[in-house]
């Protein structure tokens, strides 16, 4: 096993139960209270990530609803999310934007959508607390028509010494408060996959990973 992978093998993954709870209201709200420093810090990324997201756009564990600004006004956009109390704050977000968009509590390991259905499919930070973030994101690319793409935008370990430090430092309470493996590396998560990488950008001392990926062809 690779040192890149070896955080997937560290933190095998909570329970979808465990993962839910995790981000219970509380969570939520802090989520939502702090919404203005999430912009500030990562719309810098989102923006390129997801402005290029077209027609039906489908977005994995939307949390409280922070892609969909960065998502162009003509798309149609459906939420999916694990938590209840995140939904109900995505909502809230939608109509301060002004959007109609449709959310569904649902398990991204287990998506209840026909394949094909969506020509877009974006995700931020997520893959690290799915319990298995390969079915996660071959359910992804599933629901993906062949002529579309998935959007993936993830945190993984920097290359610069004392930031990756700081990372080490929090992995495990990360890892015990919300589920999340704080060093995976996205691009060799995803090539594990049923996806095909073919675009990867990087960011914030190579702590921020951009990924566009393509699902299989028929």
């Amino acid at each position: 096993m690779s040192e890149k992978l070896s955080e997937l093998e560290r933190w095998p993954g909570k329970t979808v139960g465990e993962i839910r709870d995790a981000y219970d209201e509380e969570e939520a709200r802090g989520f939502t209270r702090f919404g203005w420093l999430l912009h500030l810090v990562t719309g810098r990324w989102r923006r390129p990530q997801f402005s290029g997201a077209d027609g039906r756009v489908l977005d994995v564990a939307c949390g409280t609803g922070v892609n969909f600004r960065y998502v162009p006004e003509t798309a149609d956009i459906v939420g999916i999310d694990v938590s209840p109390d995140m939904l109900e704050f995505a909502r809230q977000e939608a109509a301060d934007l002004g959007r109609e968009l449709d959310l569904e509590r649902m398990d991204a390991q287990h998506l209840s959508f026909e394949d094909d259905s969506f020509d877009t499919v974006i995700s931020s930070f997520s893959t690290c607390t799915f319990p298995d973030p390969i079915e996660a994101l071959n359910e992804m690319a599933r629901v993906c028509r062949p002529d579309g793409d998935v959007r993936l935008l993830e945190h993984g370990k920097s290359h610069f010494g004392p930031y990756a430090r700081f990372q080490e430092w929090r992995s495990e309470s990360e890892y015990r408060d919300v589920g999340c493996r704080l060093f995976d590396d996205p691009t060799e998560v995803v090539k594990r996959s049923e996806l095909a990488v073919e675009v990867e950008r990087k960011w914030h001392l190579g702590a921020i990973t951009g990924i566009v990926a393509r699902p299989p062809k028929d």
